[in-house]
């Protein structure tokens, strides 16, 4: 009997999620009257404002992932090795992200660094630039350093940096060539998560009037019937790549050890 409805929860689930995806794609499908197309599709790649959105939202995504990276790594390794106490206090700072609204963060960026204050960050296009990789790194911070957190307790850091530093190693020599690549398929795992966040995200790129991927989602999704849902299966392959990626490099870093 629990078997049974085991089984009926799973497919329930797979209905719950699948079944409007395949509407949405049958949708997306249907430009052409009476017959399946992929005329919704090639609008959408060939619009230059989605080749122009998509690629500053990948740029923004690489140096969001790169910032936290420099940002994380090093903070959870030296919380780890010297300040654990401190760990509650940070996990709970990194799980802010989660229950205060990304509109809130923005308009908080707006008054602070707007053109009248001592930083006047908006005031131009680089500066707007790096408040949304500011931004992005905030909404990521949860998921990246959960990620990197994980990946530290899965080695022994104390002796790993001990060793080093009896071979006459510096801290820099420590990071980049001991701790990051021991975890190096953790924090792979927090990047394709921050790229798929800086890729769907809207409310920051759109108050701070970035030309990025989600604000071209909405405004295509106002305006057309049949390319908005091509971008979104769009936008969920991107999104599921990600995840797959994650699989895929865990899987290969499991099989490495194991011929270790």
């Amino acid at each position: 009997m629990k078997r049974i409805w085991a089984w009926g929860a799973l497919i329930f689930g797979l209905l719950y999620f699948f079944l409007p995806l395949i509407g949405m794609t049958n949708f997306s499908l249907k430009m052409r009257r009476g017959e399946y197309s992929f005329d919704a599709y090639a609008r959408v790649l060939a619009d230059p404002k989605f080749q122009e959105t998509f690629g500053f939202s990948v740029m923004m995504a690489l140096f969001t992932i790169l910032f936290g990276i420099l940002l994380i790594v090093p903070t959870a390794y030296w919380v780890r090795l010297k300040m654990p106490g401190l760990r509650p206090y940070i996990e709970f700072v990194t799980l802010l992200p989660l229950v205060i609204p990304a509109i809130v963060i923005v308009f908080g960026y707006i008054r602070l660094y707007n053109t009248s204050s001592w930083l006047p960050l908006t005031g131009t296009t680089t500066g707007t630039n790096i408040l949304l990789m500011f931004g992005y790194a905030t909404l990521a911070l949860p998921y990246m350093y959960r990620a990197v957190d994980t990946g530290l307790r899965t080695i022994d850091v104390t002796t790993l940096t001990e060793a080093a530093q009896s071979l006459g190693a510096g801290w820099i020599t420590i990071l980049s060539r001991i701790i990051l690549p021991n975890v190096l398929v953790a924090v792979l795992s927090g990047a394709f998560l921050t790229f798929a966040i800086v890729i769907g995200e809207f409310t920051m790129a759109a108050l701070l009037n970035r030309p990025a991927f989600g604000p071209y989602m909405q405004l295509l999704g106002a305006n057309r019937a049949y390319e908005p849902a091509a971008l979104a299966v769009i936008a969920f392959g991107i999104t599921w790549a990600c995840m797959g990626l994650i699989q895929l490099v865990t899987r290969f870093s499991k099989h490495t050890r194991a011929q270790r």
